[in-house]
């Protein structure tokens, strides 16, 4: 079929999918059929919150030209009714222009309505206020809870009948869920589980909708819902109906990340190893969770402790740039299931036995064979004969012969180009020096020092409970009266917090005594917090702010799982416990008083802005609120803040929340096994993960529509305490391109709208390393694959050539492959340059800071003077770039807020500098 013919037969589908009348959606064990044809669809998941509205569209694009067929969305409660029977479906929560812009697009839509999402969303997408309704119990058979559910789900449903857009009526949507993965969790909930699942799929079914309805992980799910699977891999996964289509509705394209952890890796040939497997053994409807990842904005991450960035390695990127080679190698994958579609669905199916671990599967109809060819061996490439014909099978791949003849597709032979992103300094419009600050504290001292609140009750309280999710912060406030003859008076007392998260700092008598919080992979997110206080005469006041940082989304009866203080809270002398405070009078105040008064809000700063100093700007000085302006940078690259330097807070652009910045939270460096990875063998979150040692996020979305021309304005609250000065508008774009590809192969390069400057590098045989770091191989031609490609590529935005052996030369080795680096030297130099600046800008001392603040302030008690010894010196020394530095800084000062004394921080050997504490 020629390009016009596929041009105008998607014109022809968009058309239909528009404007068409009512068409039919059912299904049979093979497939789901829709208007008497048997399909596969090929589906990825883009969540409408994670993304803009003036993203949507170009979103949708590249997921239609990556070759899917359906677009598919969770819809989130907590988003839609923050409070009970009010809604909001406005800018990006306006999933009703979301699905038309699917339609618009062509494409069919998914509608997961749940509405438990998980989805690593805050609560799993449960309103707060719903946990809070008198004689409820979530996901179970409860009364107050089913009456909300349906209300919902039965809105949710009513608006997308109003606008026609199942497919009953003419509109795109051909499957809708309800629930979510419950099956993974019912047990605990026993008999009124079972009736709840049945109820759930009852009162769908009562909706009338007229597609079909899916339960996702619910094995034997109830009549007339279709059971789905969810994971890595779904190959070997059969619905317990045999009249069920075998669907795949969650197929991981990475992971999620969490505050401490490294950057998740799925490589593209494991992926596309998985979906060819699915649809090799009988598959027919797979969705990639996520296509496009996008991001946590405001505070609606969950977990706890999910990061802002929802990147999730997908085949789009958080910003919205096409993830290569993953993008590319899964469109070449789906174009060849595509045009098997009608035998995949309608053949005959056999297997045969070509050696051990490697296997063909036949699909035959009377018109014509297609065929796979798997190597499950996680080691050993495979030579095989088939049909009289030899092929090249890697390990832990499968080949596609459309005609059971040619290879048109092998998972493990990646020819797409993978492009390396880097962030650059937009110097047109904006330069580090440029950013001119103002700051103003955040005024603590009505908790702090006064303990007033807003409730008081003579118990501990859950976060949840009292803060009904309108904040992250919480404080708790009681007083003690210690008498002349109570022992505590002259005794060593300590002050002990049992604690369920996720962030505590504490105040005594007015005074800041230190913080603590969860470490990374402490699922429980439970630590115990303790400090040593003096007791004065008369009456004590403590002041305790409690963080949450999104509330817990998976698990069974997750919606019990405290969060905040909710175990004792105790005074400790001489190591017994002669005061139990829970039963207190405790005093109660949400959120803090800049959030409040919305210092955040352009309008609001502006008015207030007397308040706000110039000079001189504190740095390191927690509880602090710090706002500049800046112009936008210049084109239409995705824009992005690096925040190294600062602490932990939130980060708003012209009154957008840009979400939770924590920068300071450096991720574990155990969690990196290898420097190298090998996508062969099945996946897993801990494989493949890189950027240990590093921030775990240092750059944050700021979305073009954020922008606006002229002055525009960033305000920071700094919780922990940090530095501004590094603070950075950059744009996200292309710095260089790679092919790492077999013999045989058409490839081709491309630095999108700017030229090729250079091929960095070239060599045909068996070159070693990874795109950024190849090196030649004794194997190699020697053949001077560069010149080639110089006169090939250089100058060009892009370049394809064929790699054969004619023109690159006859290497010494069996299977031959061609490396290739080029690179854009505009945005590749200055992407070096600014990173130089970057190192002589920011102190050696703020990255100790950074790397020592998680250690001291939550292991090490401020005591009058010592010293403290007991940090090694790789903690002290995780400043990457800046240790040569560390030489001509000894006994340099710099400032941690912990009290108002001096440590001398020191390894076995050295001095590295004064803390002023």
């Amino acid at each position: 079929m020629n390009i016009f013919n596929i041009l105008f037969s998607a014109l022809i589908f968009s058309f239909i999918l528009s404007h068409s009348n009512a068409f039919n959606v059912t299904h049979d064990s093979r497939s789901i059929i829709i208007d008497g044809n048997h399909r596969i669809i090929l589906s990825g998941s883009i969540h409408y919150p994670r993304s803009t509205v003036q993203m949507w569209p170009d979103l949708i694009r590249k997921a239609k030209e990556g070759g899917l067929d359906a677009v598919e969305t969770y819809v989130f409660w907590n988003t839609h009714e923050p409070a009970r029977r009010q809604y909001d479906f406005s800018g990006n929560h306006d999933i009703i222009r979301f699905l038309k812009t699917i339609q618009d697009q062509g494409l069919y839509a998914i509608l997961r309505i749940g509405p438990y999402t998980c989805a690593e969303w805050n609560y799993g997408g449960f309103p707060v206020w719903l946990h809070n309704m008198l004689g409820v119990s979530l996901r179970t058979k409860n009364n107050v809870f089913m009456n909300e559910m349906k209300n919902f789900t039965t809105l949710i449903v009513d608006m997308v009948k109003k606008e026609k857009l199942f497919a009953s009526q003419g509109g795109n949507i051909i499957l809708a869920q309800i629930e979510n993965e419950y099956g993974n969790v019912m047990d605990p909930y026993g008999d009124d589980g079972k009736s709840y699942i049945n109820w759930c799929a009852q009162m769908a079914d009562s909706l009338d909708i007229g597609i079909l309805w899916i339960m996702c992980q619910q094995a034997a799910a109830p009549k007339p819902m279709l059971e789905t699977c969810n994971g890595w891999y779904c190959d070997e996964y059969k619905p317990k109906d045999p009249n069920t289509p075998k669907m795949w509705t969650e197929n991981w394209t990475g992971w999620f990340k969490t505050w401490g952890g490294a950057d998740p890796l799925r490589t593209a040939e494991d992926l596309a190893y998985s979906v060819a497997r699915f649809f090799q053994k009988g598959g027919t409807l797979q969705n990639y969770y996520m296509y496009h990842g996008g991001t946590n904005f405001g505070r609606t991450s969950g977990g706890p402790y999910i990061t802002t960035t929802y990147d999730y390695n997908a085949p789009l990127d958080e910003y919205g740039n096409l993830n290569q080679p993953k993008w590319g190698h899964l469109k070449q994958l789906h174009d060849v299931l595509h045009s098997i579609e009608y035998t995949l669905t309608n053949g005959d199916v056999r297997n045969e036995k070509l050696s051990n671990l490697v296997m063909a599967t036949i699909y035959q109809t009377k018109e014509k064979s297609s065929c796979f060819l798997s190597n499950t061996n996680t080691k050993i490439d495979a030579n095989v004969n088939f049909g009289g014909l030899n092929y090249f099978v890697p390990a832990w791949s499968i080949s596609i012969l459309p005609d059971c003849r040619e290879e048109a597709y092998n998972t493990a032979k990646v020819s797409t180009q993978t492009s390396l992103m880097v962030k650059k300094l937009n110097k047109a419009e904006d330069e580090p020096s440029s950013l001119k600050w103002t700051w103003r504290p955040e005024l603590i001292e009505s908790a702090s020092v006064q303990g007033r609140g807003d409730v008081s009750l003579n118990k501990i309280v859950d976060q949840k409970d009292m803060a009904n999710d309108a904040s992250d912060y919480l404080w708790y406030m009681t007083s003690i009266d210690v008498a002349k003859d109570d022992p505590m008076l002259n005794g060593t007392v300590t002050l002990r917090v049992n604690d369920t998260g996720h962030v505590l700092h504490a105040f005594f008598n007015g005074g800041y005594i230190g913080s603590q919080w969860s470490k990374y992979g402490n699922n429980n997110v439970t630590y115990v917090f303790e400090r040593n206080i003096n007791l004065s005469l008369g009456k004590n006041l403590i002041s305790l702010l409690s963080v949450t940082v999104g509330f817990k989304n998976y698990g069974p009866m997750f919606d019990l799982v405290g969060a905040g203080i909710t175990s004792p809270i105790e005074l400790v002398l001489n190591k017994n416990v002669v005061k139990d405070l829970s039963s207190n009078k405790w005093t109660y105040k949400v959120g803090l008083n800049g959030i409040l008064n919305k210092f955040f809000d352009i309008d609001c700063a502006s008015k207030s802005s007397s308040k706000w100093v110039s000079d001189p700007i504190p740095i390191y000085r927690n509880f602090t609120w710090y706002k500049t302006t800046f112009k936008a940078p210049l084109g239409n690259k995705p824009v992005v803040v690096d925040l190294l330097g600062l602490g932990k807070g939130m980060a708003w652009v012209n009154g957008h929340n840009l979400g939770r910045y924590w920068p300071s939270y450096i991720a574990d460096k155990q969690l990196c096994k290898t420097e190298t990875c090998d996508y062969r063998g099945r996946y897993s979150n801990s494989k493949c993960v890189s950027k240990c040692g590093e921030p775990t996020q240092r750059w944050y979305h700021v979305p073009r529509s954020f922008l606006k021309d002229g002055e525009n304005t960033l305000v920071l609250f700094e919780e922990f305490g940090g530095n501004p000065s590094g603070v950075q508008f950059q744009t996200v774009e292309i710095g260089s391109v790679c092919i790492n590809t077999h013999e045989g192969k058409e490839v081709k390069l491309s630095c999108q709208d700017r030229p090729i400057s250079k091929i960095k590098f070239a060599s045909f045989g068996s070159p070693q390393g990874v795109c950024g770091s190849f090196d030649k191989s004794e194997n190699d031609s020697e053949v001077d694959a560069l010149s080639i490609l110089e006169k090939e590529c250089v100058g060009k935005e892009s370049c394809s050539f064929k790699i054969i052996q004619d023109k690159f030369g006859t290497p010494s080795c069996e299977v031959k492959k061609l490396a290739v680096e080029a690179v854009d030297l505009l945005t590749a130099q200055a992407w070096f340059s600014e990173n130089k600046q970057l190192e002589e800008k920011v102190r050696v001392l703020d990255i100790l800071h950074m790397a020592l603040r998680q250690t001291l302030l939550s292991q090490h008690t401020c005591s009058p003077s010592g010293l403290i010894t007991d940090l090694p010196w790789e903690i002290l020394n995780d400043g990457g770039p800046c240790k040569p530095c560390l030489q001509s800084l000894i006994l340099s000062t710099f400032y941690i807020p912990c009290s108002i004394r001096y440590f001398r921080i020191c390894s076995p050997s050295i001095t590295i500098g004064t803390i002023s504490i």
